[in-house]
C-alpha cells in the first residue's frame, strides 16, 4: 500500500476537546484515508469515543463542552459557518456500541431517515431499503419479514440493521463505536466481514477495545492514551514494530 494511492478523507489538526474543565483530547493530529478502515485503540476513558464523535459534531449537543483545533473532511473545515450540520451527519453515519433500532418495523427503521428528508416515493423507498439491507449483509435473513418489529431480530442482526440504517443515507464515512463489543463471536465475525466489504466504497473509522479485531480488519491504527495520540501507522507495522514504548506495553497487555 503505497502513499501515492492514498487520499486523505479526514484530518484533525491540534484537536483538543474539553468537558467543562476536564480535557479529553490533547492536540490530536490524525489522518484517516478514504476507502480504508482506521482503528482507534486505547484504554477505557482515553478519549477514543470523544474523538470519533467530533467527526460528525455529535459532541455539539453535550452542554459545557469546548473544542479547539480543526477537523477537515475532504479539506473542508466542518466547523465553518456555512456547514450544514444535518448534511454533515448524512455524510458521516454513526453506529453505536449497543444496537439501537427504533421501535418500528425493519422496513421503517431503514426508511425513517429517508422520509424525514422528504422521500415519499414508495418504489424508491423499497429500492433503498433493499439496497441498504443487502449492503449490511442482512437482506437474505429478513426479506420475508420486513414488517416485523426490529426488536424481533437477534443482537447481531439488530447491529447490522443499524448499519443498514446508516447506509441508507449513502454516507461517505461510517463511524463505528465498538460495534461488536456486545455481540457473540458469530455475530462479530459477520460484522467484521461486512466492514471488509464496505471499505471499498465507505471510509470507516472504528473504536475498538478488541486488539485482535483491530489487527484483523484495519488498514491503519491509531493508539490513544490519556487523550494524546501516541502513535499512528499502518496496522501491520504498528502491531509488530511499534515506535513508542507505551504502544508496545498496551499491545502486550501491561496496562489498559
Amino acid at each position: 500500500m503505497s502513499a501515492p494511492e492514498l487520499k486523505v478523507k479526514i484530518e484533525t489538526r491540534r484537536l483538543s476537546f474539553f468537558y467543562g474543565s476536564k480535557q479529553a483530547l490533547r492536540a490530536v493530529d490524525l489522518v484517516c484515508y478514504a476507502s480504508r478502515v482506521t482503528a482507534i485503540i486505547g484504554p477505557s476513558g482515553c478519549g477514543k469515543s470523544t474523538l470519533i464523535r467530533t467527526i460528525n459534531r455529535m459532541n455539539d449537543v453535550v452542554p459545557g463542552t469546548r473544542l479547539e483545533g480543526t477537523i477537515l473532511i475532504d479539506g473542508q473545515d466542518i466547523h465553518a459557518p456555512d456547514v450544514d450540520v444535518v448534511e454533515l451527519r448524512r455524510r458521516v453515519g454513526m453506529v453505536f456500541q449497543k444496537p439501537n433500532p427504533f421501535p418500528k418495523s425493519i422496513f421503517n427503521n431503514i426508511a425513517y431517515g429517508l422520509r424525514i428528508n422528504g422521500q415519499r416515493d414508495k418504489r424508491r423507498l423499497e429500492e433503498t431499503v433493499e439496497r441498504s439491507l443487502r449492503g449490511a449483509a442482512l437482506w437474505d435473513e429478513v426479506k420475508d419479514r420486513l414488517e416485523d418489529n426490529a426488536f424481533s431480530l437477534s443482537g447481531g442482526q439488530q447491529q447490522r440493521l443499524c448499519i443498514a440504517r446508516a447506509l441508507a443515507m449513502k454516507p461517505e464515512i461510517l463511524l463505528l463505536d465498538e460495534p461488536t463489543s456486545a455481540l457473540d463471536p458469530k455475530a462479530t465475525a459477520a460484522i467484521e466481514e461486512l466492514m471488509a466489504q464496505l471499505k471499498g466504497t465507505v471510509t470507516i473509522v472504528q473504536v475498538t477495545h478488541n486488539i485482535p479485531q483491530a489487527a484483523r480488519i484495519s488498514d491503519f491504527t491509531a493508539f490513544i492514551h490519556l487523550g494524546e495520540l501516541v502513535e499512528f501507522g499502518q496496522t501491520g507495522r504498528l502491531f509488530t514494530v511499534p515506535k513508542d514504548k507505551r504502544t508496545e506495553e498496551y499491545l502486550s497487555g501491561k496496562f489498559g
